[in-house]
């Protein structure tokens, strides 16, 4: 995962790199030294970039760490460099994902989750994933098939519904979407169930009649939480998904899949400094506990050598 990132990273950092003896790099003029961490700025510039981290956000990184590094006072050590790159990451991360919710904490009973995401993210998958990891820290959940403009989507959060023994309140095809929530709702009330996670149909950002749907079932349901999920396939065109759906209706977090596939993982970056909002949970894999909740440390180790 993020395997490509990780060898470029390396590369640019390794011992190879430093070509030259200590004694001769002191000997360096100031003048060289800007030269080498020029070439070094680039060098992490161009290898973002290439990782589907947006030009901003790539910006913003590169000033914060040559701020952080100061005037170049001595010689260039790679290094030393290499932790303060994964630290000013670390930073610009960890400021939009520092007291997002806790899904697994939560007061109110029973807790509603909207979901929204155009076709092809994975998210009716992502719902029956984070049903099986709440059933597994022993919550009780029911799923919403709220997605009622397609009847495969009906379908297929069924099977999945019944695959991890969750169940799945369902009304005919091209039902009343926001109906189908409420229901759902209030089985999860006389049931006293503590979660309730509601699909919705995987409308383009620019098809009215399906936003206004989605508007319908969030002043219905009235969701404690609403999650975008995004795939991290479309590399730096989740910025732009993110900011349409955020005008049309408001949502508090997003859910990141297909991480363990050919995800280039800028996006994540992408994600943390330019839409603001917390990523809740990744998806890691096509099995149905493939689904954690995400943590700054676990992304920053797999694109930065332990060694």
């Amino acid at each position: 995962m993020f395997d490509k990132l990780k060898k470029k990273f390396s590369d640019i950092f390794s011992e190879n790199d430093n070509k030259n003896s200590k004694i001769e790099q002191d000997a360096e003029s100031i003048e060289e030294r800007t030269i080498k961490r020029d070439e070094l700025d680039q060098q992490i510039e161009e290898t973002l970039l290439e990782s589907d981290v947006s030009f901003d956000s790539t910006r913003m990184i590169i000033e914060s760490l040559r701020k952080n590094m100061g005037k170049i006072k001595r010689k260039v050590d790679y290094k030393f460099i290499e932790q303060e790159l994964k630290n000013t990451i670390k930073e610009v991360i960890a400021k939009n994902n520092d007291g997002a919710v806790n899904i697994l904490n939560v007061d109110k009973k029973p807790f509603v989750m909207l979901f929204l995401g155009i076709n092809g993210t994975g998210k009716t998958t992502t719902i029956a994933k984070l049903a099986y990891f709440l059933k597994e820290h022993g919550k009780k959940v029911v799923i919403s098939a709220s997605d009622t403009f397609r009847a495969g989507a009906i379908d297929q959060i069924s099977i999945l519904g019944k695959e991890i023994n969750v169940e799945v309140i369902k009304h005919d095809f091209k039902s009343d979407p926001a109906s189908v929530a409420y229901d759902a709702i209030d089985h999860a009330r006389a049931r006293s169930i503590d979660y309730v996670l509601i699909d919705s149909a995987g409308r383009m950002q620019t098809n009215k009649n399906l936003l206004d749907e989605m508007k319908k079932i969030k002043r219905v349901a009235k969701p404690d939480i609403t999650v975008l999920v995004l795939d991290a396939l479309i590399g730096q065109d989740v910025i732009e998904q993110a900011n349409t759906f955020s005008k049309e209706i408001n949502f508090d977090g997003i859910i990141l899949t297909k991480l363990d596939t050919d995800a280039k993982g800028g996006s994540i970056i992408s994600i943390s400094t330019e839409i603001k909002k917390p990523i809740l949970f990744v998806g890691i894999g096509q099995n149905m506990d493939d689904i954690m909740p995400f943590d700054p440390n676990w992304y920053l180790n797999k694109i930065f050598s332990s060694k």
